[in-house]
């Protein structure tokens, strides 16, 4: 299974954020997209997901055939989580696994699933508007781990976790990857190059790799600094 974008054009305003982005996400990898702020990669997400109407073609690979996105076969999770805060977090797991049932294989308790992201019990039954940050990103979290759809997008992820739940979620990413494409845009080098098989690089509105292989060469932070730096391109759009 693959994920192929061909040519994949996005404008705001008349401004190009993407320029015939072009690049194939495999199954069984995880990809660390680095950019610059404003370089595009939460517009690329939005693209991905269908949230963005875009030029080109973004289309799932299997078998040699190709077919464009369902929306169930993609998960999302912001940086700046979107969820019903009129909802409790047990109120809406529930209602997330009612809507998702046909699609969820090896389905856990609610509790279970809690457990699993280390929201106490005492916290399950309260609104999600009273929730922290951190505690609304273990939600959007833990949707993807109910539902493991082929294609699992991560916008600045792990940065509102403390160290311990951040260390689980980076061995759960691990150990589903071999069913998933998983890619996810972060500042932190660090995170890319222990996490990922990949680093992706979004410069001037193009998509270009860097090997695992890379990561071990004296030269790679200075090669990914000396890319983001000649990234101008960014620096007059205001998204992500």
């Amino acid at each position: 299974m693959n994920l192929s974008l061909k040519n994949v054009v996005k404008s705001f305003d008349k401004k190009e954020v993407l320029r015939d982005a072009t690049f194939t996400f495999k199954q069984g990898r995880i990809y660390g997209l680095l950019g610059r702020n404003g370089s595009g990669k939460t517009t690329l997400f939005n693209c991905i997901s269908n949230n963005l109407c875009y030029d080109g073609t973004i289309v799932l690979e299997e078998n040699h055939i190709e077919t464009i996105l369902e929306y169930n076969q993609v998960a999302f999770t912001y940086s700046n989580p979107i969820l019903p805060e009129f909802l409790t977090g047990y109120e809406f797991l529930k209602f997330y696994i009612d809507v998702n049932k046909k699609n969820i294989s090896d389905l856990k308790t609610i509790d279970e699933y809690f457990d699993i992201i280390k929201i106490a019990p005492e916290d399950r039954h309260r609104l999600i508007k009273e929730y922290s940050h951190g505690m609304k990103n273990k939600i959007q979290m833990v949707c993807f781990i109910i539902s493991r759809p082929p294609i699992i997008l991560l916008d600045e992820p792990l940065t509102s976790f403390d160290v311990v739940v951040a260390h689980e979620i980076k061995e759960l990413l691990k150990e589903i990857k071999k069913d998933h494409i998983i890619i996810f845009s972060t500042h932190i080098l660090e995170l890319a190059t222990d996490l990922c098989d990949e680093v992706v690089i979004l410069n001037q509105g193009h998509l270009s790799a860097l090997s695992q292989e890379e990561f071990n060469n004296p030269d790679f932070e200075d090669k990914i600094m000396e890319l983001l730096k000649e990234d101008d391109y960014a620096k007059d759009i205001s998204i992500k």
